[in-house]
């Protein structure tokens, strides 16, 4: 996949290409919903096989699709470099998550996400790669931000809860760094496809190996969010993550975690008719001012 063409414009920062604003819209408000999708799926399915079942019928269809169109089979190290990012980021990250939202609130769940701009900045560096001023302070305030949204809200959590999700964030952060600078995985969505293959076959595994057992019959309910995962947040949204990694900055990649929150917070509100207080909307507008931060630090630095 070659990477978007930009129009520079003299005296200003050319505007983000049209793919790359579509992708962000996935992984803003597609994985901003899928938090409240997994917490109706976990009724009937458990975190790993609710996980595992998840990715591998989005990697399943997405594979055939690109053989169909043509696309060659990945070779064996690529084969290689999917199961160790899909170990990472969906075994880790994604079945972390899952087992966190068992026992810890949602909000903190994605409050605590919000950590992983700056895991990811802190490994680039060890590439030599460094946020550009502008990015940097994004990310401190949309941390801060976030970090606001947790205030006063009263929630407990277990300690394993917090465990699974600081392990979520660790792993993830490491897959994704590493699937930019040391393991390439096949070109386009066929990589997509065999990452999300080989860490659904991980997740099938923990999940045997823990001794999960889904609820039969399963809740309707917990279906219908079971298949929004798989096709919003597994063929959408997920895809559209690993195109920003290819032609985005780390930072603009995992602006999601600010935007996450926020559309979490206005789901409850509508869907589950959460109370939202005064605090935690200005709190919102705190996160907003640090992705648009973040666009603009992204932005110059494409132009530069």
């Amino acid at each position: 996949m070659s990477s978007p063409t930009l129009t520079v414009n003299a005296g200003r920062a050319p505007a983000l290409p049209t793919l790359l604003l579509l992708c962000l819209a996935a992984t803003w408000l597609i994985w901003g919903s899928t938090y409240l999708a997994i917490k109706f799926a976990l009724a009937s399915f458990p975190p790993f096989f609710q996980m595992g079942t998840r990715f591998l019928a989005a990697g399943a269809l997405l594979m055939a699709w690109m053989r169909w169109r043509g696309a060659a089979w990945p070779t064996r190290r690529q084969w290689r470099n999917a199961l160790i990012i899909g170990t990472l980021m969906l075994g880790g990250g994604m079945g972390g998550t899952a087992v966190a939202e068992t026992s810890v609130g949602s909000g903190l769940v994605v409050a605590f996400i919000a950590v992983v701009p700056l895991m990811i900045a802190a490994l680039n560096l060890i590439w030599g790669v460094k946020p550009g001023r502008l990015e940097l302070a994004g990310i401190v305030v949309g941390l801060a931000g976030v970090l606001m949204l947790t205030q006063g809200a009263g929630f407990q959590a277990s300690p394993a809860g917090l465990a699974a999700i600081a392990i979520a964030c660790l792993t993830w952060s490491v897959g994704s760094v590493l699937s930019q600078r040391s393991l390439p995985l096949a070109p386009g969505a066929t990589g997509f496809a065999s990452e999300m293959l080989a860490g659904g076959a991980v997740l099938m595994a923990l999940s045997w190996f823990t001794g999960e057992a889904p609820q039969w019959p399963p809740q309707p309910a917990a279906v219908a969010a079971w298949f929004y995962l798989v096709v919003a947040g597994s063929l959408l949204a997920f895809n559209a993550y690993m195109v920003l990694l290819a032609h985005a900055s780390a930072g603009l990649a995992s602006s999601y975690t600010f935007v996450n929150p926020v559309i979490a917070m206005l789901l409850g509100v509508a869907v589950l008719g959460e109370a939202v207080s005064g605090f935690e909307w200005a709190a919102a507008g705190v996160v907003l001012v640090g992705v648009v931060l973040m666009l603009r630090g992204a932005a110059l630095k494409r132009s530069a």
